[in-house]
């Protein structure tokens, strides 16, 4: 797991069209809504909310799928 994450960090991730970079707004602990999906994350299983830098929107992803950029 990717723990060493805090906002502000630019990171990196996967997409189907290929990577992405952007960076992280928030550690997510707790469940959430964004863009009208659910979000599970907890203290044992966080989410890590980031922001594209190409489009603005925001995501959740698992601090194992983001690579610090």
């Amino acid at each position: 797991m990717n723990d060493n994450l805090k906002k502000g960090d630019k990171v990196s991730w996967e997409t189907s069209q290929g990577t992405t970079t952007g960076k992280v707004i928030r550690k997510q602990t707790s469940d959430t809504h964004i863009k009208g999906h659910k979000v599970k994350a907890s203290e044992e299983d966080p989410q890590m909310i980031v922001e594209s830098e190409k489009s603005g929107k925001r995501a959740a992803h698992k601090p194992g799928s983001l690579k610090k950029a």
